[in-house]
């Protein structure tokens, strides 16, 4: 794809809590993996604990284009409150694991692309913990966004692997903004090693996005999130990285103004 960035181009991103982030690209509203759920236990293989509630309640989150499902295995990606939101949507995207289990779900392998209205989106690698952990933690997914005159963004999902960061950088020559799945998730079922990036790795993340914004979510409502936005910070900081942070306060609307055009192709 060939594009131009609009000066006027800008996203609005809403921060429902936890991975629950909406936003409207290319005349359609996203709503990326949905948990509307209040605080509550979600016995399993490992027992998850949310703390918190939405900052929206699901009533009041108004329609919805397009679900970005990075997967559909575990309740901090997907409740029983946004499964219950998934009839009402018309395209719902995740992995192709996903599309078999669940149905209205279209499934994207690794760089397969799904064109919706004017927006191109583009199921890209992600590694929900280290390397070989697939049989415990399950398939999952990224995103890229693309449309003529608006930022290339990328939604990570629960991806752990700057490897795969990389990839999709080198993949799209271009990323702009990248909303990127963080707070260091650990349920101890690899050690020390964490299942979403941590704030070293999402650091090391943003040196390989070039100079995209940076948006961190899914720090924050779940007990095995074990680090918070705080030392992602300074860790951004250390990285001379701290510039590229755009942090948004759930419940409140964050307006991204990409501030020059920038040709690509």
């Amino acid at each position: 794809m060939t594009n131009k960035i609009d000066t006027a181009a800008a996203l609005e991103i809403l921060h429902i809590g936890g991975p629950t982030v909406r936003f409207g690209y290319g005349d359609l509203t996203f709503l990326t993996d949905p948990t509307f759920d209040e605080p509550g236990n979600y016995p399993g293989p490992v027992t998850l604990y949310k703390l918190a509630g939405p900052a929206v309640p699901v009533a009041q989150i108004g329609p919805i284009d397009v679900v970005l499902l990075s997967h559909d295995q575990h309740a901090d990606n997907l409740d029983a409150a946004g499964r219950a939101l998934l009839p009402s949507v018309e395209h719902v995207l995740s992995t192709p694991d996903a599309a078999e289990r669940m149905e209205g779900v279209r499934g994207l392998a690794n760089w397969e692309s799904a064109r919706i209205g004017a927006v191109t989106v583009t199921g890209v690698p992600a590694l929900h913990g280290p390397e070989g952990c697939e049989p415990l933690t399950g398939v999952v997914t990224g995103f890229v966004l693309q449309a003529d005159g608006l930022p290339t963004v990328y939604v990570s999902g629960d991806n752990a692997s700057v490897e795969n960061v990389q990839r999709i950088a080198d993949r799209f020559g271009r990323i702009d903004i990248a909303i990127l799945n963080v707070g260091a998730a650990n349920v101890d079922r690899f050690g020390d090693l964490d299942l979403t990036l941590n704030g070293r790795t999402a650091a090391k993340a943003s040196l390989a996005l070039g100079d995209a914004l940076i948006v961190p979510v899914h720090a924050e409502g779940w007990a095995h999130f074990s680090e918070h936005l705080d030392y992602l910070t300074h860790r951004f900081m250390l990285a001379g990285q701290a510039d590229r942070l755009r942090i948004p306060s759930p419940g409140e609307t964050l307006t991204l103004d990409l501030p020059a055009p920038v040709a690509r192709g």
